[in-house]
């Protein structure tokens, strides 16, 4: 990087590339390093990277954490490639990138939410399927008829304990569940020889590293993509973000302005 250059910081302040380390993952911002939520920040040259000049402040925010973690998920541990099937749980950040993501290699997108008003902008942003978990409590079922019962081939999996036995249901013979979040709880009985039956690769995802996010944002400038934004608060009202967070009334991003 270069003086003036606009960039965005690394979650993994020391991971620039290859397998995650203990190490690495010790330097995560928000963690044993002061997150962003300040003024000022002082970082090293290698844990920042240029990012789309297309994008607004607002939308780069959002790119280091959610955009990457959806971007390594599909694109580098899952091998997305076009024709597959990839379910999204919820609109949140991370399934929204994972939604732009995939529309963008050329896959469908199966998108499940309790919330009608939300399944409707996911349709908007390209989802080809949508499921009302609220209303359908057993969400593979209509999804294993969406794909005449191949399942699909990856799976953001936000949801933790209460949805992973479905997606464990959902997912196809040998496919990809990317273990993200745990909104639902983080234990829950699981049948193993489930597993067994599917030969599907169930694999924890803990953001990304730089030459992910280089990659990443790569792509963003070639096709376009705009990450979603849902409201944006002002410093002094941060703890209205968190709440706002806490019920789960955004659909993508929530962003702080300092």
């Amino acid at each position: 990087v270069q003086l003036g250059d606009r960039v965005a910081p690394l979650f993994f302040q020391g991971w620039l590339s290859g397998a995650p380390r203990p190490e690495l993952l010790g330097t995560a911002l928000g963690g044993p390093i002061d997150g962003t939520l300040q003024e000022s920040m002082l970082l090293s040259e290698q844990g920042v990277v240029r990012v789309p000049a297309h994008l607004t402040d607002a939308e780069v925010a959002s790119l280091p954490c959610a955009g990457l973690t959806a971007w390594r998920a599909l694109v580098v541990e899952g091998r997305l490639k076009a024709g597959d099937t990839v379910l999204v749980q919820g609109t949140g950040g991370v399934s929204i990138f994972a939604l732009q993501f995939a529309r963008a290699h050329g896959a469908r997108v199966i998108v499940t939410s309790s919330s009608d008003e939300k399944l409707e902008r996911a349709r908007a942003l390209g989802a080809d399927f949508l499921v009302n978990y609220a209303r359908t409590a057993e969400w593979s079922r209509p999804v294993l008829d969406y794909t005449n019962g191949q399942g699909v081939d990856h799976i953001i999996e936000v949801g933790g304990a209460n949805t992973l036995a479905e997606s464990l249901k959902a997912v196809r013979l040998g496919g990809h569940i990317s273990l993200i979040g745990v909104l639902s709880g983080y234990t829950q009985a699981l049948s193993i020889p489930e597993i067994f039956r599917t030969n599907a690769r169930l694999q924890g995802i803990t953001v990304g590293n730089r030459d992910h996010f280089e990659d990443m944002c790569r792509a963003l400038a070639a096709n376009a993509i705009h990450p979603v934004v849902d409201q944006t608060f002002p410093l002094d009202d941060a703890r209205a973000a968190f709440r706002l967070m806490e019920r789960g009334g955004h659909f993508g991003k929530i962003v702080v302005s300092i």
